[in-house]
């Protein structure tokens, strides 16, 4: 069995893609208050809101466990792709590369947002972080139904 992977899914939003793009890629702050049941503090450590290789720290639940996620924002305009290269973290324990990729697409008049985690265990043992796909679909529906609302 490989320590390496991915994991992921696609749901249909409503959102314009550049508006959820754009909530990850220079306004994070809105996330907690969009999904504060899967996202309490999202905090810029180094640079900015908006600066590729910005580091921020996120308080997350998953499952009804709270961790702590420390990420390099990578931004990609062109795809519509925000990757958060895992720094440091609770899910770090588990896992020596943890790459959550949020990419959108447009779709009729919505989006279709692909969600998926690129990884690497540290042991065999560990399971796929399906759980944390999970997580990002719900703070997806979250977002998608905050930008709605605006």
């Amino acid at each position: 069995m490989s320590l390496k992977g991915k994991v992921g899914t696609e749901i249909e939003i409503k959102s314009p893609p550049e508006k959820f793009y754009n909530i990850f890629k220079s306004q994070a702050y809105h996330v907690p208050n969009a999904a504060p049941n899967h996202i309490q503090g999202v905090d810029v450590h180094e640079g900015d809101w908006e600066t590729h290789g910005s580091v921020k720290i996120w308080k997350y639940t998953a499952e009804g466990e709270s961790g702590v996620f420390k990420e390099k924002v990578e931004l990609d305009d062109a795809n519509r792709s925000v990757t958060l290269v895992g720094i440091e973290g609770d899910v770090m324990k588990d896992y020596k590369t943890f790459k959550p990729i949020y990419q959108v697409v447009p779709k009729g008049t919505g989006s279709l947002a692909k969600l998926s985690i690129e990884y690497e265990k540290v042991r065999e043992d560990v399971p796929a972080p399906n759980k944390y796909v999970t997580l990002m679909v719900n703070i997806t529906k979250d977002l998608d139904a905050h930008i709605m609302k605006a």
